[in-house]
């Protein structure tokens, strides 16, 4: 489980201190707040190590290995031209600095780099151990339409996407569950199956589906909402989303509908009953009060949850914290949608 992450001059960040829920965090904030930003460095940090651990004889983490693959990693997933960009922008010389705090202090990291930096970190605290499972980041898009041939492509060639596709696209190509694991997935998979009105399925040619009473549709004329519940299902089948794991997110609401909003709402919380820790990013007012109104169900009572709120600053944005959104300070998206409401309502009288 992934406790803290703190951070010094990252992108619109002068500092910002997170603690985090076991279970369920939310991260708030307009357009270009840097939301995304936070949710993809500690995306970064877990899925290099969990790399190097998933490598045959992996020898123990060294500061001179993971240097090396947590840069490449870093740029891979957030896309800046050399390293160095993530570094906030400021007169004079600056540098980057990241802490990550774990439940097991084994993996413990602490790196930094500088404005300068083309691809390259110095580690302050290595880690003992390797991460053992890899964390799963679902993109504001939809996977399984591009997945035939994507990774392949994406390995031989150069292209202008974020290695959080290549990374999910190999765990929605694993195969599914057998056994003891097999269960518990179902048991998952049911609520989500009833929402598609269908299951998922892979064809031998890496084309998906969705199996329904009347047949198999391909998945490119299946409504993009529910290719988005199909991910979560194909990878809660797979078992990449089952027990301490992680799940980032970023924007799940988007080409959702209501309806839907409310079945992903519960499906995270069902993830985070059954061990997974969650990190969301989103500027929806609708998906943060279904997740409160689902917070107060019985099913779920225990749960903790936090919000952090992107608030800028004079210079920079700042991070305030809560078990709710109430405690986070006001949004300016979701000030504008709570208007509207009063706007439509005062319309109509």
């Amino acid at each position: 489980m992934l406790k803290s992450l703190k951070v010094k001059n990252l992108t619109v960040f002068a500092e910002a201190n997170l603690r985090f829920s076991p279970q369920l965090n939310v991260f708030v904030g307009e357009n270009g707040s840097g939301k995304s930003h936070l949710l993809k460095v500690a995306y970064a940090v877990l899925a290099a190590s969990a790399e190097e651990g998933r490598k045959p004889d992996a020898p123990a983490p060294t500061k001179a290995l993971l240097q090396s693959r947590l840069a490449s990693k870093l740029v891979a997933v957030l896309r800046p031209e050399s390293l160095g960009r993530l570094a906030r922008r400021q007169p004079g010389l600056s540098r980057c600095d990241v802490q990550c705090g774990f439940q097991d202090r084994r993996h413990d990291v602490e790196f930094h780099f500088a404005a300068k930096s083309q691809a390259e970190v110095v580690i302050d605290k290595a880690p003992r151990a390797w991460q053992e499972s890899a964390p799963v980041f679902l993109p504001t898009r939809e996977l399984l339409t591009i997945f035939p041939g994507f990774v392949p492509l994406y390995e031989s060639r150069f292209l202008e996407f974020e290695e959080t596709w290549r990374d999910t696209c190999l765990l929605l190509g694993a195969p599914a569950l057998r056994g003891p694991g097999e269960k518990r997935g179902k048991e998952l998979l049911h609520p989500i199956e009833i929402a598609m009105g269908g299951s998922v399925e892979l064809d031998k040619n890496g084309r998906f589906y969705l199996r329904t009473g009347e047949g198999r549709i391909e998945m490119a004329l299946v409504a993009e909402g529910l290719r988005k519940l199909a991910m979560l299902a194909r990878l809660i089948a797979t078992g990449s989303l089952l027990e301490k794991g992680y799940l980032f997110w970023d924007e799940p609401e988007t080409n959702l509908n209501p309806r839907l909003i409310k079945d992903v709402a519960r499906t995270i919380l069902r993830l985070c009953h059954s061990g997974i820790q969650v990190f969301l990013a989103t500027h929806s007012l609708f998906l943060m009060r279904e997740l409160d109104i689902q917070l107060q169900c019985p099913e779920v009572e225990g749960m903790t949850a936090q919000f952090f709120g992107m608030q800028p600053g004079t210079d920079a944005f700042e991070v305030e914290q809560g078990e709710s959104v109430d405690e986070i300070g006001a949004i300016a998206s979701l000030d504008e949608e709570l208007s509207q409401s009063d706007r439509y309502l005062a319309a109509e009288g």
